[in-house]
């Protein structure tokens, strides 16, 4: 009966999203303007110091409808920016004190650790990357591979499309396998657009 009422209210379109990226691209901006356009509410503290979100955060039972009127059912789930290399002595230049600087650094590599375990659990991954930043970092690279060797599907959100150094061609370049959604999650700019590309990478 157990298995019964499981498979009764499994929900086959029911999807686990994940917002993956460099620190600071805006994946947590994101992840707020997903919430509060959807949910009226937002979702994580953003912070211009990097490696503000150290913990893995979801909102469960998002939905979200395109013009067509179909409708699309996901877990966000924002993680912590990935990084190759963690130094606390980064986050002293930034008016830390050493014992909090050293604590911020342990919690940042903790999280890096666990948003690529989490990689096995999603169905779906937007990656968040900075349009104005150079697109062939290690970083980028090391994400990209991880999500290759996993063949999940991906939708690139290139941030910070409003700012003048934001170049569009080069991170379409630099990843021509995926689909690239320019967008502006601080003002909105193109993510009606964005919610229309994610129906296509999510089946």
């Amino acid at each position: 009966m157990n298995k019964f009422l499981r498979n009764l209210f499994k929900r086959k379109s029911h999807v686990k999203l994940g917002l993956y990226g460099p620190p600071n691209g805006g994946k947590s901006t994101l992840a707020n303007k997903i919430c509060e356009d959807w949910l009226g509410e937002s979702m994580s503290s953003v912070s211009h110091i990097a490696h503000e979100t150290r913990e893995i955060v979801i909102k469960e039972q998002i939905s979200i409808k395109n013009k067509k009127g179909k409708e699309l059912s996901f877990s966000l789930v924002d993680t912590p920016g990935i990084a190759t290399r963690i130094d606390y002595e980064d986050f002293i230049k930034r008016g830390m004190k050493n014992t909090m600087a050293k604590k911020r650094a342990k919690e940042a590599t903790k999280g890096v650790i666990d948003s690529i375990k989490w990689l096995d659990t999603m169905e779906a991954v937007v990656v968040v990357l900075d349009s104005t930043q150079d697109p062939y970092s290690q970083v980028n690279i090391t994400i990209m591979g991880n999500l290759v060797a996993r063949d999940i599907p991906v939708l690139i959100a290139a941030n910070k499309v409003d700012l003048k150094r934001s170049n569009m061609d080069r991170i379409k370049a630099a990843f021509p396998q995926y689909n690239v959604v320019g967008i502006s999650a601080k003002y909105g700019k193109n993510v009606d657009e964005f919610y229309e590309e994610l129906f296509k990478v999510v089946k």
